[in-house]
């Protein structure tokens, strides 16, 4: 099936083309860099992580998935991006018939926005779909949502960084809120609260069975990435968008991150049986150094990043999970008192939280009985296909 398509405007010519060639996929890659070149906030991917993320051979989660990458051409010149995803194992897992969209990326130009939405629709009706949905890729560890409210301030990886225009274009096809999320800002305290303090003595004293773990090297984090990452399986099973990983994605994963977490911010508790039974990760905000390097590790750009982040003073937590049997007996208190610890000792002021669905009421009490305050708010649009 061609979902290629031609539109005349005022004597100009709006078409969509698939990615097929190496050439195609460095256009669609290199993209955003031209539409955004000046856009204060924006971040560039690291791409030779983007170019793994676009390789079946190397992203295993093409291999439950059917996709399509679609340039939009204004006069020969690219114009717009987009991908579309139906996951396959996720639509099974929840009897839906939905595709998605993501990586969308335009000029304020509604003709090329439309033909760019409208190409995914009839690609994931052919394919038998009934509802399209985005921005999200792969998983919700993937960018998902654009960007609401907060737009002066800085993006932080693994978000997205979109101007208010993009939102206004979506709504334009009949696009509208599936489900919003939340970001939360916390001010790192000159000293821990007292009653997060007494939680933690509780904790401490409740759970002897338990030993916490707290890591000076990467090495020393590996023998824990495959048990972290099956316990994030077994305890985000209701997170929007999620689906358990699987052990060579597990590999992917760390590979994409684990250079750039400094292990100080990596907090695990383990039973007696060196089973992981919770854990929090967080990362220095880096955004800094990847915009100086321009997305680019090499030849400099790795040491620009790892100065951005011992300069920074933001923490952004990434994952954290406690398993079922262990809610409610205080190991959240537990690791969070230990990571302000971590972060204050690295000169850090402010956490960012990073996406919390707007209805995990539990997740937000906690933020916000830190102090915490939303900031960003991030939008995932649907839309019903006929």
């Amino acid at each position: 099936m061609d979902y290629s398509t031609n539109q005349k405007k005022s004597a100009e010519i709006v078409e969509i083309r698939e990615v097929q060639t190496k050439n195609d996929l460095q256009k669609f890659i290199h993209l955003p860099a031209a539409i955004h070149k000046d856009h204060t906030n924006w971040v560039p991917p690291i791409y030779l992580d983007d170019w793994d993320f676009f390789n079946p051979k190397k992203n295993k989660s093409f291999e439950f998935c059917d996709t399509i990458l679609l340039l939009a051409y204004r006069n020969n010149e690219v114009a717009g991006r987009i991908m579309g995803i139906i996951h396959r194992k996720y639509n099974e897992k929840h009897a839906e018939k939905r595709a998605r969209f993501a990586f969308f990326e335009t000029w304020n130009d509604d003709e090329v926005a439309a033909e760019l939405i409208h190409s995914v629709e009839r690609w994931a009706l052919e394919k038998g779909m009934e509802r399209l949905i985005g921005p999200l890729a792969f998983s919700d560890k993937d960018p998902q949502g654009f960007l609401i409210e907060g737009f002066d301030e800085p993006a932080v990886i693994s978000s997205n960084c979109n101007f208010p225009y993009q939102v206004e274009l979506l709504k334009k096809n009949s696009y509208s809120k599936e489900v919003d999320l939340v970001v939360f800002k916390i001010t790192i305290p000159e000293q821990i609260p007292e009653f997060y303090l007494k939680i933690h003595e509780r904790a401490l004293r409740n759970n002897p069975g338990l030993q916490f773990l707290e890591f000076t090297s990467r090495n020393k984090v590996k023998p824990y990435i495959h048990p972290v990452l099956r316990l994030l399986n077994a305890t985000y099973t209701e997170i929007f968008g999620f689906i358990p990983i699987t052990e060579a994605e597990m590999d992917d994963f760390a590979n994409r991150y684990l250079f750039l977490i400094n292990p100080r911010f990596i907090k695990v508790i383990i039973n007696s049986q060196n089973e992981v039974v919770a854990f929090l990760i967080a990362m220095s905000h880096i955004g800094e150094g990847i915009q100086k390097a321009k997305g680019y590790l090499f030849p400099t750009g790795i040491f620009r990043i790892f100065a951005a982040a011992r300069r920074s003073k933001q923490l952004n937590l990434l994952l954290v999970g406690i398993h079922p049997e262990h809610r409610g007996k205080g190991l959240d208190a537990l690791m969070g008192v230990k990571m302000l610890e971590s972060a204050k000792s690295e000169g850090k002021t402010i956490i960012d939280s990073h996406l919390i669905l707007e209805h995990n009421t539990k997740s937000r009490a906690e933020l916000e009985r830190m102090g915490g305050v939303i900031y960003k708010k991030f939008r995932v649009f649907g839309k019903d296909l006929k």
